[in-house]
This record gives C-alpha cells, sequence and structure tokens, in this order.
C-alpha cells in the first residue's frame, strides 16, 4: 500500500468533516426525499472532478474517480436518509425539520464518503484503476439499495471490491468491530390474520375468540428460537403489533399480528418462516379458528468477504494496533448494504462513536442519539486507507 499518511490528511479536514456533517444534520431528509443532500453531494463530487451521475435509484448519486492508471474498481457507499423520529438534543445543529433526525449517524457516512472522495481525489496521480462512490437513499426503508442496483449502478464499470462503514454508538470511539461473515442479520416481516367468529363479550361461548387464539400464538412462536434454532445459528422473532377490535364489549371476527424476524443466515431464515406456518396453523386449528400467513424477507444477511476482511483488518491493525480491533461485532440489525455485498465482495466494519463522558452515548434511532465527530476524520483515514489498498500500490 502507499505510505501517504491518511490519518493526518484526515486529521487536517476536520472542521471542514464537522462543519459538513452539522448542515446535514440541520436539514434531515426521509427516505427517497433527500433532495437536498443528493445536490449537496453531486456538487461536492462535480467540483472534484469527478464523473457524476445523479437519480440513480430516485435519488441516489454515483461519483467516479479515475486514476491515472487501470486497475480496479473499488465502491464506496454511503446512505444519505433520516429517520421520522423528533429530536430531543439541544446542540446549535439540532434539526430544523419537525419530526424528521438523523438518529443514526447517515449524516456522518455521507460526510467521511465526501471527505474520502476529496482526500483520493488529491492522490489521483497515484491511483491505479477508480473508485465509485455510491450515495444510497432509504437505508432505513431497505429499499435504496435495491432501486440502486435496478439503475444500473453494479455495472459500467462492475466494481471489484465493496466497502462501508456504520459509525456505532454501541461502542466507544476509536474501537473498530471488523469481523468475518455475517455481521448484520437478514430482515423478514411477517402478517398473521387469525379468523374466528364475533360475538358479545358477555357471551363468549356463542363467539371463536381471534383475541385468545392470537394470546397463544403469539406465546407459542417463542419458542421457535428455544426450541428450533440452533443456539450457534441464533434468531430474533418479535411480534410487534396486534389489532382486534375497537370496542371494549366485542369479540372481533377477526385479529391481525405483525412483526418481524432476524437471522445471520438464510437456512435458519427459511427455518422460522417454516415454523411461524406451521405453528401459527396448529394453534388456531386447535381453538377452532384459521389463519392466513403471509411473509416478505426484506434483506440477506450483510456478509463480509474473508479474504477482503482479513486484508483490510490488518491494515486497520497497523493503523490503530491491535487492542483497538473487536472481531467480534455483531448486530441483530439489518443494512441494505447486504444487497451489494451480495453481488461484490467486501466488507463492512463499525467504527465506535459513543463518548459517555460527554453524553454521547444514546443507541441508534433515540431521539437524543447522537456521536462524537472525533469518530469523523479516522473514518475518512480508515475508508481512505482501505481504498488505496485495492487502487494505489507501492
Amino acid at each position: 500500500m502507499t505510505a501517504i499518511d491518511f490519518k493526518a490528511q484526515a486529521e487536517a479536514m476536520r472542521e471542514e468533516l464537522v462543519a459538513r456533517r452539522r448542515d446535514l444534520h440541520r436539514h434531515p431528509e426521509l427516505a427517497f426525499q433527500e433532495v437536498r443532500t443528493a445536490g449537496i453531494v453531486a456538487k461536492e463530487l462535480q467540483a472534484l472532478g469527478l464523473e457524476v451521475q445523479t437519480g440513480v435509484g430516485k435519488t441516489g448519486v454515483v461519483g467516479i474517480l479515475e486514476g491515472a492508471k487501470d486497475g480496479p474498481t473499488v465502491l464506496v457507499r454511503a446512505d444519505m436518509d433520516a429517520l421520522p423520529i423528533h429530536e430531543e438534543n439541544q446542540t446549535d445543529y439540532v434539526s430544523t425539520e419537525a419530526g424528521k433526525m438523523h438518529a443514526c449517524g447517515h449524516d456522518g457516512h455521507t460526510t467521511i464518503a465526501l471527505g474520502v472522495a476529496k482526500l483520493l481525489s488529491q492522490h489521483r496521480d497515484q491511483i491505479a484503476g477508480r473508485i465509485k462512490f455510491v450515495f444510497q437513499p432509504a437505508e432505513e426503508i431497505v429499499g435504496g439499495a435495491k432501486a440502486m442496483i435496478a439503475d444500473g449502478v453494479l455495472e459500467s464499470p462492475r466494481p471489484d471490491v465493496s466497502l462501508g462503514l456504520h459509525l456505532w454508538n454501541t461502542m466507544p470511539l476509536g474501537i473498530l468491530g471488523i469481523a468475518d461473515g455475517p455481521v448484520m442479520a437478514g430482515a423478514s416481516i411477517f402478517q398473521i390474520i387469525i379468523i374466528g367468529r364475533g360475538g358479545h363479550a358477555a357471551s363468549p361461548q356463542l363467539a371463536i375468540d381471534p383475541v385468545v387464539c392470537a394470546a397463544q400464538v403469539i406465546n407459542a412462536l417463542q419458542t421457535i428460537v428455544s426450541r428450533n434454532a440452533n443456539p450457534f445459528d441464533t434468531a430474533v422473532v418479535s411480534v410487534t403489533r396486534m389489532k382486534g377490535s375497537d370496542a371494549d364489549n366485542i369479540i372481533p371476527e377477526r385479529v391481525e399480528l405483525g412483526g418481524t424476524f432476524r437471522t445471520f443466515k438464510l437456512e435458519m431464515r427459511d427455518l422460522v418462516d417454516q415454523r411461524i406456518r406451521e405453528i401459527t396453523q396448529s394453534v388456531c386449528a386447535a381453538m377452532g379458528c384459521t389463519a392466513e400467513v403471509t411473509t416478505v424477507h426484506g434483506v440477506p444477511p450483510t456478509t463480509n468477504d474473508i479474504e477482503t476482511t482479513a486484508r483490510v483488518r490488518t491494515l486497520f491493525t497497523s493503523m490503530v494496533g491491535a487492542d483497538k480491533i473487536d472481531t467480534t461485532t455483531r448486530t441483530m440489525g439489518a443494512e441494505d448494504m447486504s444487497l451489494f455485498l451480495e453481488q461484490v465482495p467486501g466488507t463492512y466494519f463499525f467504527v465506535g462513536s459513543a463518548n459517555e463522558a460527554r453524553g454521547l452515548n444514546y443507541g441508534h434511532h433515540h431521539p437524543r442519539f447522537d456521536f462524537d465527530e472525533d469518530a469523523l476524520p479516522l473514518s475518512v483515514a480508515l475508508m481512505s486507507a482501505a481504498v488505496a489498498e485495492y487502487v494505489m500500490p507501492e
């Protein structure tokens, strides 16, 4: 790899990175509404001399940095969208959009990728290959990656390796999580409609109560993880909503349940799907009800390529020290970066961004989420070095 001091060059960009992140934080935009953000990204990339394409996957932006020589193509992905959350922080960069907030760090991710583009564009003459910067919309509804792929983001040119990162508030600032294999779960949703026979709540013997049946189904579904899943290939099954009657004295005709299940392996996903159907149908039949079960598989697990991850982990160890590397970081949260990694081998790593002493330790999607901005220059340095590992030989 090149001898460029990426940490020093990224540190020199600190004020610019912080200002950019805070501007984006003040103006959050929801999934497929990232018009202002995409406009800023496109303008910055064009100013750096990149070939820019807008409107990819509705509001996505792609910028290609061509090197002086031919070589591999590295994809760098950053998500741009915010969440429908009302911010409760009291900072001078608090969201100006009521009910919208960057509560997951995507303002940081966009800032970091722009920083990487700027840093590496200054070394274009040393690049053998090209970097394809992908600024993705709608990660929070796991729709943006699919939309960009449908619009050809993985073609012309086809990437050889894909890289992404996530600022991570469950880890202290400076700790890096970079594990082999699945690091984020695949996400699926389910809907169960239980049909009984409605009636007056004062005469339950004349009805077939789908509410009681639904309660039994909810309890029985919890046995999937405890009794069907291999403890080494675990899963999460959560019933998150239930709707029945709108009145206190009515036994409804039907009850609707909904929820999600998360797995690290597709085989486990299929097992959970099968057991949800079998358990629901059996319990309902035993209680005189019928059931309709629908499942939708959103995204597969986010799975790191072992060879790419080992290469990047060795690089990061040389940059921050072995004591800062965590090879076990995984989460049952889901990410549609998985769709890029499914087609282009690569790695997705976590950069610790929490600072408990400063109160910057609220979890992702919390109305008081915020992160230590010291993570910005560190992340720019790490991602720049990871890209250089492939396109900037000695």
